[in-house]
């Protein structure tokens, strides 16, 4: 490959993997507040979640795996795993990798959930909305397409529909501590001689 189809190969694998992310945490949430997708069962979200989770790091992989071997900018392998030592943008790429890393987290206690547990698997699984600002941030800052009108516009419509899915599971979240405090508050009064 040349340089030059490596550098639009890192970026159309760039963009897929916004793309791909962003519909992984909408997904994650439709998971988690039990939502089921027009035409799927519940149990079919989920699948849909975890093939898509796992398509988008195949993504990923390939983005990384084209940002080091285009020859164009020196990125070594170390600086995909290691974050902040590449010479390169340090910052932005940096930022990257601890998205890169959270993301390996996230994905390796998935496929390992049987063994270390759910509540183990919850506490790293939360890693995932750190995860994907992290990479939002990574990609304005490095991304050579930043500023162009498309990736704008899809730059905001993944903004958007993450913090519209976001705000509704706060707001859920929210609801269901209100109920639980009224039901405790009301067995706690009907305890009272």
């Amino acid at each position: 490959m040349t340089s030059e189809t490596l550098w639009y190969a890192n970026r159309a694998t760039g963009a897929i993997c916004l793309i791909l992310f962003t519909i992984v945490v909408l997904l994650g949430i439709a998971v988690r507040l039990r939502t089921r997708l027009p035409g799927l069962p519940r149990f079919g979200t989920i699948g849909l979640h975890r093939t898509l989770s796992l398509s988008a790091t195949a993504f990923l992989a390939l983005h990384i795996g084209f940002a080091v071997f285009d020859g164009y900018v020196n990125i070594t392998a170390l600086d995909a795993i290691v974050p902040f030592v590449s010479d390169y943008q340090p910052l932005w790429l940096g930022l990257g990798t601890v998205a890169f890393d959270l993301m390996l987290a996230v994905v390796i206690t998935s496929l390992l959930r049987q063994r270390i547990g759910h509540r183990a698997w919850r506490a790293v699984h939360w890693l995932a909305y750190a995860c994907w600002p992290m990479a939002l941030i990574h990609g304005t800052g490095i991304g050579t397409d930043t500023g162009t009108d498309w990736m704008t516009w899809l730059t905001i419509t993944c903004v958007a529909a993450v913090l519209t899915a976001g705000g509704i599971r706060v707001a859920h979240s929210a609801r269901a501590a209100r109920h639980t405090s009224a039901a405790l508050l009301r067995t706690a009064e009907g305890a009272r001689p």
